[in-house]
């Protein structure tokens, strides 16, 4: 069974029950890092605990969600080996996957529909990454910078 890790800040936490009601109808494993409320938070604090435990076990993926998917992907995406897409439409979603091997999804809230949230789901987590010319791709992603 894959385990989803899955968050969101305020804006994303409606989505978020309800991704978490469908994945776990389709017998997902799913882990709620947070927020547990429609209070005003800081979505880097769920980016970053979504990040390390999609880091820490190379069987899960992630799923976050903020206003715009922006915030949460530009922080998940500081840690190595994270590659977060932003995704607003089905066929981004697929290309993430298959081109980029991404491990975390990030939804605009703000900006799509629940329902398009669901598909756009659906479609990231049943792509799989081609390979070949992508994972030369993919391998030059992780960087150490040099500061001089």
């Amino acid at each position: 069974m894959k385990t989803i890790i899955i968050g969101s800040d305020h804006a994303g936490y409606e989505y978020k029950a309800a991704l978490i009601q469908a994945l776990q109808e389709k017998h997902y494993q799913v882990i709620d890092v947070g927020t547990y409320t429609p209070a005003s938070c800081d979505y880097p604090d769920y980016a970053h605990k979504v990040a390390e435990m999609v880091n820490n076990n190379q069987n899960t993926l992630g799923i976050l969600l903020c206003g715009t998917g922006n915030g949460v992907a530009i922080t998940a995406n500081k840690h190595i080996n994270i590659r977060a897409a932003v995704c607003w439409k089905k066929e981004i979603a697929a290309l993430a996957k298959q081109h980029n091997n991404a491990n975390i999804l990030c939804l605009p809230a703000r900006f799509i529909s629940e329902s398009e949230a669901l598909e756009i789901t659906e479609i990231f987590l049943t792509s799989t990454f081609e390979g070949e010319r992508h994972q030369r791709r993919v391998e030059k992603i992780n960087t150490q910078l040099k500061i001089n």
